[in-house]
């Protein structure tokens, strides 16, 4: 009898076990595979014009290759998986030239695209539908502890070779410029361009599409405008007021 007892306990326990492992099982692949990366995948073809087809996608994109194989290694690193994570990482660097720190946090639908050359450092957190263009860093400043990389609102877009340094904290539909150094914080729906990088605009056009980072105000071409512009209305005055003296 005891015996028979003890063995039901082992089978309950065992299904219990099961049904935790199954549970967890689910839980990996759809809070972290299926939905962020369908998200992942999804907006490819939505920005990119050169995605003719899946195939193309699955195979040929190292963005979607990276963030596959960063959010395994973020899984992991939560929960206190240690090397294994940084492995992913640097195998993901190796393959893709994306080094992505397993600590970073990811939203879903964020797009690399092309990626050579992007780092996101370990406290970084990247928003929803966030577009960053090749030669990216989202990095430090030092050697600080604690939350010492950006985070990045979602719907942002971040320009070719353009560097967000420090804790900093990047608003909503932010556009940073290609070549841009952003060393301090920027409100949301702003347009930031330059070395350091300054905040130029607000986005007046809410529906301008991501892609079309290259509309950016040339805020020095206008400020020239103006000096020429008050520079001729001055000679026309001093040649005013010699006229009258003769």
């Amino acid at each position: 009898m005891q015996q028979s007892l003890d063995s039901i306990s082992d089978c309950q326990t065992t299904k219990t076990q099961d049904s935790a492992h199954t549970s967890m099982l689910k839980n990996f692949l759809s809070g972290v595979f299926l939905e962020p990366l369908l998200s992942d995948f999804r907006i490819i073809f939505e920005r990119d014009p050169a995605a003719r087809n899946w195939l193309e996608v699955v195979f040929c994109y190292p963005g979607l290759h990276a963030l596959c194989l960063h959010r395994l290694a973020h899984w992991l690193h939560c929960r206190g998986v240690g090397f294994i994570p940084r492995l992913i990482s640097h195998l993901g660097r190796f393959l893709t030239g994306i080094e992505i720190h397993p600590g970073a946090e990811i939203g879903q639908g964020v797009f690399i695209d092309h990626g050579m050359g992007v780092v996101i450092g370990e406290t970084a957190i990247v928003g929803d539908y966030t577009l960053i263009y090749q030669g990216v860093t989202l990095g430090g400043t030092g050697k600080e502890t604690g939350k010492r990389h950006p985070t990045v609102g979602k719907n942002a877009v971040i320009g070719a070779g353009a560097k967000v340094l420090g804790n900093l904290q990047i608003g909503d539909r932010v556009r940073i410029g290609a070549g841009s150094v952003v060393l301090q914080n920027v409100p949301s729906d702003r347009t930031v361009v330059g070395i350091p990088g300054r905040i130029i605009s607000r986005n007046e056009n809410a529906s301008l599409s991501p892609l079309e980072h290259g509309k950016l105000p040339d805020v020095e071409a206008t400020v020239i405008r103006s000096l020429l512009s008050r520079i001729e209305e001055l000679e026309k005055q001093l040649q005013t007021l010699g006229v009258k003296s003769h």
